[in-house]
């Protein structure tokens, strides 16, 4: 990605990862095809965790191997927790990019992971050579990357502290992300800003959730600090199921499109499919929530 181009990610994972109910293997596939066709550069599809943590996902290995992907520039991308996660992703010919949840609260990555920080940190290195030596991408999100609801320590210099922690170990790709919501339209811009400015050479993406009413004041302060790769889930549907027991939704997809059209941005999008896509969206959400 050029400085002159944006990346939309859907996050389906997200939006699904949190349901009370299951949400039948046929009907991921399904959903999942109709998402490959509406032009997405990354679609954040699955994760090769533990079916115990995470039922929801348990069948995301089954679910791509179903995928079509040959008429699709859409790339997938899943969530690994630990080493036998990123095996399976490594192993699955349909994972271009591998994720890991990275929290700056030691609160939340005991909650998501089971490890503090410090032994978080220690599997990234061999992590980060083994998906560099088979092609694919490694993002790290930084998860209450705008703080937390815990009352552990924050501040914009722990994030930077932690980013070139990660960049030493040879890290390129970041998420930054506002797990529960929390963070103020300011704050987004600032810290985008701060870490653009640190790290020029660094593929930087904001995952932000958000109250319906304080969708459209993040969007603004994220394409305004220089964002250029934006994640969303269809509808707004998604949370974290570790974060709280009240779920706060993704940032609508279609909003992040709608603001990068009347800034005259071009972004690929079939709007006949992404119409489909959210109709499906809305049926799945309103039968399995």
């Amino acid at each position: 990605m050029n400085q002159n181009q944006y990346a939309l990610v859907e996050c389906p994972r997200d939006a699904m990862q949190g349901l009370r109910h299951w949400v039948p293997t046929e009907v991921k596939i399904s959903y999942l095809q109709l998402l490959m066709g509406v032009g997405f550069d990354v679609l954040d599809a699955g994760s090769m965790v533990s079916p115990t943590a995470v039922p929801q996902m348990k069948d995301s290995a089954e679910v791509l191997s179903a995928l079509d992907r040959s008429a699709s520039k859409t790339r997938i991308s899943v969530v690994v927790a630990n080493d036998t996660g990123l095996q399976q992703a490594l192993d699955h010919e349909a994972v271009s990019v591998v994720g890991y949840p990275f929290s700056v609260s030691e609160t939340f990555q005991k909650r998501n992971t089971r490890r503090t920080c410090e032994e978080a940190y220690g599997m990234i290195q061999p992590w980060a050579e083994a998906v560099n030596r088979s092609g694919r991408e490694l993002w790290v999100y930084l998860s209450m990357g705008f703080g937390n609801p815990y009352g552990d320590a924050y501040s914009e210099e722990l994030v930077l502290d932690w980013i070139q922690r990660l960049v030493n170990v040879g890290i390129r790709n970041f998420s930054l992300s506002d797990t529960v919501g929390l963070a103020l339209p300011a704050e987004i811009e600032s810290l985008h800003a701060r870490v653009l400015q640190a790290f020029p050479d660094l593929q930087l993406s904001l995952h932000l959730h958000a109250h319906p009413s304080k969708v459209e004041s993040k969007i603004l302060a994220a394409l305004d600090s220089g964002c250029r790769r934006l994640e969303g889930a269809l509808l707004g549907y998604g949370g974290c199921p570790f974060a709280e027991d009240e779920l706060v939704g993704n940032v609508p997809t279609e909003w992040w499109i709608r603001a990068l059209t009347q800034r005259g941005v071009s972004t690929g999008i079939h709007h006949e499919m992404l119409h489909q896509a959210q109709w499906a969206a809305s049926d799945l959400f309103s039968r399995y929530r």
